[in-house]
């Protein structure tokens, strides 16, 4: 999110942040009616409409979202979505776009306030590693002509017993509510969120075998040297790239696989 809203998200959530770090293990139901609020953005235009209409006074739409969220809602989530309708975006589907990335936050925050962030990020990347060899379930996962009910019960199967409740629900939500994305992609996202709120970078490792400790250590130093910052290391392992690794840093590729060079051999022959 760019532009105009993305200045609004950033002011949005820097407001939000001391709401959560006193709201502790409360952000978990801030966060889920935060996610209730999306699904009222996606399920009507006439609001999104409403709440993004740049010509529409602010406080006139702050006073629509008072009423909407009346009763049931935390006084936190009202105030945060009537700031967030006081604010201007660019497309009238970033706010509710917004809105979500606050739900994660605030259930990421949640996490953050017992010390279990890193549990959760850890979980969420396994659960995508899981699934690289499961064509089935990922498709099951991101049906989104199913019932989404079905969709929930089969992450729960997957998870029963095995992870945090930050985990699930973040998990459920990534299921429940695609929003036009896969399952598999929804949830790399909300680990690059995790990694964010952890300050770390993300490097997504593909090898052909399982690396030692001692080569991930050593690739962690290197890239930790070269981008300046920490860097968290999700290490797949695919066969079918033969040999040698490739890694990606948010846009930053860096392929030397055999595979890929096979790939670059047989362009250049062709050219």
């Amino acid at each position: 999110m760019r532009g105009t809203s993305g200045a609004s998200l950033a002011a949005a959530r820097e407001r939000f942040e001391p709401v959560l770090r006193d709201a502790g293990d409360a952000g978990l139901t801030l966060g889920e009616q935060l996610f209730a609020v999306v699904d009222a953005l996606d399920s009507s235009g006439a609001l999104r409409r409403t709440l993004s209409d740049p010509s529409t006074p602010g406080e006139d739409k702050a006073a629509v979202v008072a009423r909407v969220l009346a009763g049931g809602f935390d006084g936190r989530v009202v105030d945060l979505v009537a700031g967030l309708a006081r604010s201007r975006w660019s497309a009238e589907a970033d706010l509710a776009d917004a809105v979500e990335r606050l739900g994660v936050d605030a259930v990421l925050a949640a996490a953050e306030a017992r010390g279990a962030l890193e549990s959760v990020e850890d979980e969420l990347f396994r659960v995508t590693r899981a699934l690289a060899g499961a064509r089935e379930a990922r498709e099951a996962l991101s049906d989104a002509s199913s019932d989404p009910r079905r969709r929930a019960a089969l992450v729960d199967a997957l998870l029963a017993g095995k992870a945090d409740a930050v985990t699930v629900v973040l998990a459920r939500r990534a299921t429940t509510a695609l929003r036009g994305r896969r399952f598999v992609a929804a949830l790399t996202e909300i680990g690059e969120v995790v990694a964010e709120r952890r300050k770390r970078l993300v490097a997504s490792v593909t090898s052909a075998v399982v690396l030692t400790q001692a080569q991930t250590d050593r690739l962690g130093a290197l890239l930790e040297r070269a981008y300046g910052r920490p860097v968290q290391l999700n290490v797949s392992v695919d066969p079918s790239v033969l040999g040698g690794l490739r890694i990606q840093v948010g846009a930053d590729v860096v392929d030397s696989t055999v595979l890929s060079r096979l790939a670059d051999a047989r362009r250049r022959l062709a050219g």
